[in-house]
């Protein structure tokens, strides 16, 4: 669910979260360099041209950039834990995104807010894991909602917490560049699993938290 001024919460889910399924492959950059090739020919482009000749190549390498997330398993990031005996909320706050709107395929850029309270044995993952592991959803094709549901659920799948949150805030170009254009508009997404979706004291010390570093 997005909200362009306050947070809202995505409901949770009692059940199993389901692993990511599998997304076997490998970038097919000559087919990639093909696709650009055409699409400048059908707006009327010579791709022969100085400033066009090597664009397919640099197309298709920016966008097997942009989208290396089809190609790693996001929770490989969170495999290795420390018992540390910590059992309240941790909260990294800020962290850039980049990804790509899967309706036009122009981009969405913003920050990320990502926290979770330790299970019983206070174990945790280290903080530029949870930077790499929004990174790796961020980089695919994506809708905002989609991609802040997944980064919570792989949070719960990975590390039992008693609780998780993530809010994601972005400017989507496709708003920007065309259609309505209504350039600086942000939009606001948020999941929340367990405690942090049953507790409303926790619920609010988090949000909080990410409003208070304005």
């Amino acid at each position: 669910m997005t909200d362009a001024v306050g947070f809202t919460g995505i409901p949770e889910d009692n059940g199993e979260m389901p692993a990511p399924s599998s997304l076997a492959g490998s970038f097919d950059r000559e087919r990639a360099e093909r696709a650009v090739r055409e699409l400048l020919l059908a707006c009327g482009e010579d791709p022969e041209r100085d400033g066009l000749r090597e664009t397919p190549a640099r197309v298709a390498r920016a966008y097997r950039e942009m989208f290396a997330g089809l190609y790693a398993n996001p929770d490989t990031v969170l495999d290795r834990t420390f018992a540390e005996g910590h059992e309240e909320l941790v909260l990294v706050t800020d962290i850039p995104l980049y990804s790509t709107c899967e309706h036009h395929l122009v981009p969405f850029h913003g920050v990320a807010h990502v926290g979770y309270i330790p299970n019983a044995q206070g174990r945790v993952t280290g903080l530029s894991k949870l930077a790499r592991l929004v990174d790796l959803y961020a980089k695919r094709p994506q809708v905002q909602e989609r991609l802040t549901s997944q980064i919570v659920d792989a949070l719960v799948r990975k590390l039992r917490p008693r609780g998780a949150i993530v809010v994601v805030e972005a400017e989507h170009l496709c708003m920007a560049m065309r259609g309505i254009r209504k350039p600086g508009t942000m939009t606001t997404t948020s999941a929340v699993r367990g405690l942090l979706q049953t507790s409303a004291s926790s619920r609010a010390e988090a949000i909080e938290l990410i409003k208070g570093r304005r």
